[in-house]
């Protein structure tokens, strides 16, 4: 295959990431969101909410990423952040994904799309923190903005979220700020369990956080 062709049966591949459905809803609730959909979703955010950022960042930089993080998902599947035994083969499942679709590539598009996806993992630079920061408040929105459909369904409660996403804070403090503020609404609200409550709890319709 020449160069063309690698590139055009790269683009062929990933439109697979169309096929991956997540836990979280779409904000009108009529169906599950894609892969594909939340990578455009966050790459938008980043170009919306890139001065809150903790330290200057490459703007492009991020987006690239968060074009590239979810790629893996097309082999290795949308593992469910709460999923405790999904969790534990994950690193492994991704990587082997990452290693033969960035190798549809030419070698140098490989090398790079690889070493995009390896800093987002790695989170130990300003870009990736705010990547990560970003694609832990995608869900969270999608949560406030259904009545906690996805938390509700999957029993998942106040503590559970609080841990997941107080790395936000890590890129940025000021989302993560906004991110505690409404997770206690969603508490009081009846949206999101508190962990010392027990049963089911009520949800009321069109409660506002936005």
């Amino acid at each position: 295959m020449n160069r063309i062709e690698k590139q055009i049966a790269f683009i062929m591949e990933i439109d697979k990431l169309k096929d991956v459905y997540r836990r979280s809803y779409l904000f009108s609730q009529s169906r599950n969101e894609n892969s594909a959909e939340h990578c455009w979703h966050v790459s938008m955010m980043a170009l919306i909410l890139s001065e809150h950022a903790n330290l200057n960042v490459n703007l492009s930089r991020v987006v690239e990423m968060l074009l590239v993080h979810d790629i893996v998902e097309i082999d290795a599947g949308d593992t469910f952040c709460y999923d405790e035994g999904g969790n534990l083969d994950k690193n492994k499942r991704e990587q082997e994904a990452a290693n033969r679709i960035f190798s549809i590539l030419p070698e140098d598009q490989s090398d790079r799309l690889m070493k995009l996806w390896r800093e987002y993992e790695n989170a130990d630079t300003p870009e990736a923190k705010f990547a990560i920061a970003l694609d832990r408040l995608m869900p969270l929105l999608h949560n406030l903005g259904t009545s906690g459909k996805s938390w509700r369904e999957n029993g998942i409660t106040k503590n559970q979220v609080i841990e997941r996403n107080e790395k936000i804070g890590n890129g940025s403090y000021a989302l993560w700020e906004y991110a505690k503020q409404n997770i206690l609404k969603a508490v009081e609200n009846g949206i999101l369990k508190d962990d010392a409550e027990s049963g089911s709890s009520h949800c009321p319709e069109g409660a506002d956080f936005f």
